[in-house]
């Protein structure tokens, strides 16, 4: 596996859903628990768009760009006694063929085709993934706080919410265990996004009420991500869970 990759994350939009912990406890591999806040569950969609990615200490130059999609899941386990949180990230989609080639092999997590459409400037958003199973849509605009129904109380609250789970486990089927990959910032600056449309494909298998919640903004980030410490538990039900 690599050392660690640096780049610029462009832009992420992340858009989260409030989900009955029971109903997400249901969908998450061992040994995942649901995250709760305010007694209920979290999950959403991240779109981000990467630029300047290259192993770390290569040249900016050498970088390359790629839009990403994913859905993840706000979770808890126990390592070594302690308590531990993170996300779980079933699956990642991307229009960047490095990434598909080289994740789960050079680096943590499979990634697979998607086919984005890009409508944005700095005061409009309106992002699409389409893969052969799985079709994202979401669009909105900065705003200036969280919707007045938000289960977070501030924006200062749901950043440092997002801030703390640096760790991702995503699934390899092809090696049979969950693979971590951690996100490093040199700065963490998130803004409100107001959502004016959402849709997921996947998110819509859950068999109950699903509710938006809230959606952040992060733009020219300077960051790096780095190999996380692989789980094996639950490996058996990889190639099925979520």
């Amino acid at each position: 596996m690599f050392a660690s990759l640096r780049g610029i994350i462009d832009r992420r939009i992340l858009v989260n859903f409030r989900i009955a912990p029971e109903v997400l406890s249901d969908w998450l591999p061992e040994p995942f628990e649901p995250q709760t806040v305010a007694g209920n569950a979290i999950g959403g969609i991240c779109l981000i768009r990467l630029r300047d990615l290259r192993p770390t200490g290569i040249p900016r130059r050498i970088g390359f760009t790629s839009e990403n999609q994913a859905h993840q899941f706000a979770v808890k386990w126990r390592e070594n006694g302690d308590e531990r949180t993170g996300v779980y990230i079933p699956h990642r989609h991307t229009d960047s063929l490095i990434n598909r080639l080289c994740g789960g092999r050079l680096f943590p997590g499979s990634h697979y085709h998607g086919t984005f459409d890009i409508d944005e400037s700095r005061t409009q958003y309106k992002l699409t993934m389409q893969s052969t199973e799985i079709r994202v849509q979401v669009a909105g605009e900065p705003a200036d706080s969280l919707p007045v129904d938000s289960m977070f109380e501030s924006v200062a609250d749901a950043s440092a919410f997002v801030e703390k789970d640096v760790v991702g486990y995503s699934p390899n089927e092809r090696r049979g265990e969950f693979e971590a990959l951690e996100l490093r910032t040199d700065e963490w600056n998130v803004t409100p996004f107001s959502v004016t449309e959402v849709s997921s494909n996947y998110l819509d298998r859950i068999p109950d009420d699903i509710t938006f919640d809230h959606a952040l903004l992060m733009s020219d980030i300077d960051h790096e991500w780095h190999d996380g410490e692989a789980s094996c538990s639950g490996c058996s039900e990889l190639s099925v869970a979520m």
